[in-house]
Formats: C-alpha cells, structure tokens, sequence
C-alpha cells in the first residue's frame, strides 16, 4: 500500500478529510520550498502537491502562472524538484508528496528516467496536467510497477466515458477540477460538486479530490462535505506573496492550519 493510500485510510478511520494544500516548487525561492513543504506539514496537510514550473502552465490562472515565472527565473528544473522531495524526506518519511506539472519536462528528462527518479526521490505521485487517460496507459502501468501512484484530472465536462477510463488507470486518488476555468477561478458550485461525486465514484474506487476555486475555511469545509479531499492552491500562493519578507513559511502555515481546524469541525 503506497503512502497515499496509507494516508486516505489512516483518515477514514479517524472520519476526517484529508487537507491537500499545493505550492510551486522554487517559490518564491528555490531556498525555502523544503521549509515551506515543512510548514505546510506543521499546519495539518496530509498530501503536499508540489508544482513543477514550467512556461506554458494552461490549467492555471495567474497567480500560479506568477509562481511559475518567478521560479523559472531563478532556474528551477524538474531536476531540482525531485532535489527538493530528497531533502524533504531526510526529516519527513510519511507525509505523501505529488508531483503536478506538465509533458514537456517530464518528456525532455525521458518518461521511464523520470519515474525512476522520481521513485528513487521520495515522490509517492504524479499528476500530468495534458497527459490524457487515452494515452496513458503505459505510463499508468509503469508508475504502478514502481510503486507510484499516477492521478488524473476530471472537469465538469467529463463524460461518463471518459470518467470510465480515468478509474481503470487511476490511483491514489483523482482530481476533480470543480469548475471550467483555470486555477484561482471563482464561482465556485457547491450543489455541481455534490452532484457530480456521485457519477464519479460509478466508475471510481480511489478517493476523490476537489480543487480550483477554493479560497478560505468556508468553501474548502463546504467541499469537503461532499468529497474526500480538498486542494487548495493559488490562494496559498497569494498568502506568500502577501507575506512580510521572510515570514512566507509561517504565513502558510497559520492559514493552512485555519483550514484543518475547519475540516476537523
């Protein structure tokens, strides 16, 4: 059983839901991403998604594409995010860490390069924004091989057909997009969400993450009636770039802990 696994079922005895917090990995430093998966920790998240910069990010709004610029800038990799899991694990050997980006590096580095790498790293799971489930398989199977959960997206749009080939690859858990935009979108729909949970749990047995759109304790305690994870992202981000220099790590920490305490209510 993978870490991920250990983690949603470590959760449903205890009847909580798990606190999926997402940052970009080299921001706003390269220096401080491993104290900042740390705080992130400290705060109450279960699973950290660890973004992967890169240039073209189409999934995601502004703020995340401002993380992933600014990374860029200072040279981050996909070489030095699997660093940055290395030395995350040297203090943290239980808290699942997820990989979420892009093709483009994860071809330039080599697919079965990159798995291996990422197993030897620390990464417990990968989530490709424009990998689609069609194509996948190979991938799917060889990150099963080696012991990695490979996770997929599904949006409001998704047919029952294309929630159908999502559950024979996935797992860990999937991803659902709650709205059609990008990350850090508003207008978040409750009664959409709980509508569609149940069309995705017919043909999927891993838990059910949902994310975009989700700001504060409110809506993430609203989501998390009616799924088994909550994602939150762009506004963590803004809660770093709002932060006084050098107090970025312990401003996540205090709003992701506001966000556990809401789930835990």
């Amino acid at each position: 059983m993978s870490r991920i696994q250990n983690t949603f079922s470590a959760l449903a005895r205890e009847e909580k839901k798990c606190l999926i917090p997402f940052i970009t990995a080299g921001d706003p430093a390269p220096e401080l991403t491993v104290s900042l998966m740390h705080a992130l920790v400290a705060g109450g998240a279960d699973i950290i998604e660890l973004g992967v910069p890169f240039s073209d990010p189409m999934a995601d709004g502004p703020v995340i594409q401002r993380a992933s610029e600014r990374a860029l800038e200072k040279g981050v990799s996909l070489r030095y995010v699997l660093q940055f899991v290395r030395e995350f694990r040297a203090a943290d050997q239980n808290t699942p860490v997820v990989l979420m980006g892009y093709a483009n590096p994860i071809e330039h580095m080599g697919v079965e390069n990159f798995i291996l790498s990422a197993k030897e790293s620390g990464v417990d799971g990968v989530l490709v924004v424009d990998y689609p489930p069609e194509e996948c398989e190979a991938f799917a199977a060889s990150m099963k091989a080696h012991g990695l959960d490979a996770i997929f997206l599904l949006a409001p749009t998704s047919s029952d057909e294309r929630i159908e080939k999502v559950g024979k690859i996935a797992s860990g858990y999937v991803y659902y997009v709650s709205l059609k935009g990008v990350t850090g979108s508003a207008n978040l729909d409750i009664d959409g969400i709980a509508a569609m949970i149940p069309r995705i749990r017919n043909h999927v047995s891993v838990p059910v993450g949902v994310g975009f759109g989700i700001r504060d304790a409110a809506t993430a305690k609203a989501v998390a009636s009616v799924s088994d994870a909550v994602v939150i992202g762009s506004r963590i981000i803004q809660e770093m770039e709002n932060a006084p220099p050098g107090k970025a790590a312990d401003a996540v920490q205090a709003f992701i802990s506001g966000i556990r305490t809401a789930l835990d209510s």
